[in-house]
């Protein structure tokens, strides 16, 4: 009958640590738009000052074999 009521107020614990966390978030923003980063791939327009196109660059010089 004990562990009954120490995981009821574990669990409850654990939901109210979610949910503070939950709240934390909304207040600071997190959810203020959801709808730009999932758009922002699709757009062909690159943000100004990005560089080039691919951000790996190779040396085109090479050692000549002996």
């Amino acid at each position: 009958m004990y562990v009954i009521i120490l995981l009821m107020i574990a669990s409850l614990t654990l939901a109210g640590v979610f949910l503070a966390g939950f709240i934390w978030a909304v207040r600071s923003g997190q959810f203020d738009d959801t709808c730009t980063p999932s758009m922002r791939i699709l757009s062909d327009e690159r943000p100004p000052g990005s560089g080039s196109s691919f951000p790996i660059t190779r040396s085109t010089s090479r050692r000549k074999a002996r």
